[in-house]
Formats: C-alpha cells, structure tokens, sequence
C-alpha cells in the first residue's frame, strides 16, 4: 500500500513555493525575450544631444515628439537616445562639431553660438527682420537649399532650421526707451545681437542660455534678451521683474540648428533614409517654428500672473528702435560684402522669402 505524505500543509506549502518558482522562471524567460526582441529590433541607435534642460519647451513639444514619431514609423528599427541639458559632455558652442566628429549623432543648438562661423545664417537674426517663426523658418530653410547647405552646413546633413518667437528684454530697471539701455550689462544670444546692443548703449556680455539664471542672481547681467518659451524653464520673470515687448514688430530673433553626422545618415539603409527624410526638411522646420512661437503664451501668462511689469512699447516708441537699429543692419550687410558673400542680395532674398510666407 502506498504510502501517504502524513503532513498536507507541508505539501501545500512545497507546491506554492514549485509555482512561485516556475512562475517567476517563466516571467525571467519572458524579460529575456522582450528584451531580446527589442535589442534586436533596434537596428541602428541614435544619440541626440542638445542643452536644455528636457522639460523646456523646444526639447518636450519638438525634439522628443519627434524622436517618438521617428522610432514609431520606422518599427522600432531607429532608436533615438536623448541627452539633454549637455549630458554627452563639452559646452553648447562644441555640439556642432559634435556631430560633425560623431560625438553625438543628431544634435540642436544655435548656430550663433560659434561667431562668424556660419554667417549666411545671420541674416535672419538682424534686427526688425522677423515677422513670425513659421513664416520665418520656411523662408530660413529655403534660403539655406539655395545658399547654405554647401557653404555654412557642408559637414554635416542637416534636418531642421528655425527661429524662435519675438526676442524680449527681461530687465531689472525698467527698459522704455533706446536711452534706458545706456550701460546695462546685457547677455545676448548671438554675434549679431550683440553688435546690435552694444550699438544701443548697452554692454553686452555672451554667455549660453543655461548660465543666465545665474548670471542674473549674482548680478553678472542686469538684463537678457530671450524669447518668452525659455523664460519658464530658466525662471527668468522669478529673477527680474521687467519685460519690453514690441507690439506687432520683432526687437530680433535667433536661428536654430538640427542636424546629423554625415556618415552616419549615408550609413543608414534607403527606408530608414526615407523615414529621416519624410520627417526632416521645410515642413518640419515650419511646424518646429510655429510650435516653438506657440510656447511663448504660457510663460508670458506666469510673468502677469507674478505681477510683473510687462511693457508693451507703442507703435511711436517702436519706431525710435527701429530707427536705431539701421546701423546694425548696414554694418552687417557691408561686412557681408566685403566678405564676398553678398550681403545686399543676401538680405534681399530674404526678405523676400519671409514676405512671402507672412501672406
């Protein structure tokens, strides 16, 4: 007669403890598997590298919607790793050798944070040039197909060109009128603003965009001049109190680049090229400006709701400014000549341009 096991909790308790054990051997197979496939399905990863902080607005409403949408249609085939805030290492003016050397594969970052070397670009920067981004990133990136792939960007394969919204003037004093800069310790984003403020009175102080909050605390600058999208991430309206706007005109704006290691875009095989490309170009540059201009309102909202003092200038007050920054424009455009790079057609182009997409 067979023998019976004499103690059945012992036996519930060893059976509970055999399925606990197959189970989680089944869930580790499971993990092993899923991340295998994935492993597998990643047939070519991507470092973007740029230097804001994730949560600003360029990085959450263009970059990272568009590494989703890049890894989505290409079947997880492409998978884009994100560094932001300058974790790949070096300072914002070495990302554009950066992905020419391969450091980074895609990168975002503002051509004038290298000055002068890549002046075709500057021509949208001047100041009371811009009507608004989308209109003035379609006519960036076409001017760039006619004149500056081959010149200014030639290292590299480039995916995306645009500009932010209106440039403002955050300030400690109050800032009115062309006199009230006399002075102020200013940071400006590029060669061209700079020149354009220090032709003003102020005296101008470069630096990247992450080291503003600082320099604003320890009394470095007195002011900044910075679109309305970056001021939340950077806690600008927290620091200074003053913000002059300029109506229906532009005071300036900046160019941004996206681009790519060249040998790593021609390594890719021709569908995922096709991908890359169908989401990269004009209508992605327009759509990268429109978003970024688009992001300028909440920000502006969490200065008035602080109660600070936003100044909007008058079209008459307007006018003294513009009229004070036809130096600037001559300036460059001479230098440009000089140069032999045509800066009276330059500009010319591309104004036309930007007329034409501001219908």
């Amino acid at each position: 007669m067979k023998k019976t096991n004499s103690n059945p909790s012992m036996a519930r308790s060893m059976g509970n403890k055999l399925s606990a054990l197959a189970g989680a051997a089944a869930l580790s197979v499971f993990a092993v598997g899923a991340m295998t496939a994935d492993t597998l399905a990643a047939e070519v990863t991507l470092r973007l590298h740029q230097f804001l902080p994730a949560q600003a607005a360029v990085p959450k409403h263009v970059l990272i919607p568009w590494m989703e949408k890049i890894q989505k249609e290409s079947g997880g085939r492409i998978e884009i790793q994100h560094f932001p805030a300058m974790q790949l290492g070096g300072k914002p003016p070495e990302l554009y050798d950066q992905a020419v050397d391969g450091v980074a594969d895609i990168i975002w970052t503002l051509p004038g944070y290298t000055p002068g070397r890549f002046p075709l670009t500057e021509v949208f920067e001047l100041p009371f040039t811009m009507t608004n981004s989308e209109a003035v990133s379609r006519a960036f990136w076409e001017l760039a197909e006619e004149t500056m792939m081959d010149q200014d960007f030639k290292d590299t394969k480039v995916l995306g060109l645009w500009v932010h919204g209106p440039g403002v003037i955050h300030s400690k004093e109050p800032i009115k009128s062309v006199a009230d800069l006399n002075g102020v310790k200013l940071r400006a984003p590029t060669r061209v603003t700079n020149a354009f403020f220090k032709n003003l009175g102020a005296t101008p102080v470069g630096m990247p965009i992450p080291a503003v909050p600082e320099a604003l605390s320890k009394g470095v600058i007195d002011a900044t001049v910075i679109p309305w999208e970056v001021t939340g991430a950077l806690k600008t309206s927290e620091l200074v109190h003053n913000h002059t706007e300029f109506g229906d005109e532009s005071l300036y704006t900046a160019t941004f680049v996206m681009t790519m290691n060249k040998d790593r875009y021609n390594a890719l095989p021709d569908d995922l090229k096709a991908i890359i490309d169908a989401n990269t170009g004009l209508e992605f540059s327009a759509m990268a400006g429109k978003l970024t201009q688009d992001e300028d309102a909440p920000p502006r909202k969490m200065a008035v709701d602080l109660g600070n003092n936003n100044i909007e200038l008058t079209p008459e007050q307007v006018a003294e400014w513009k009229g004070a920054a036809d130096k600037t424009i001559k300036d460059w455009v001479a230098e440009m000549d000089e140069k032999g790079l045509d800066g009276t057609g330059l500009l010319a182009r591309a104004t036309e341009l930007i007329e034409k997409h501001s219908k």
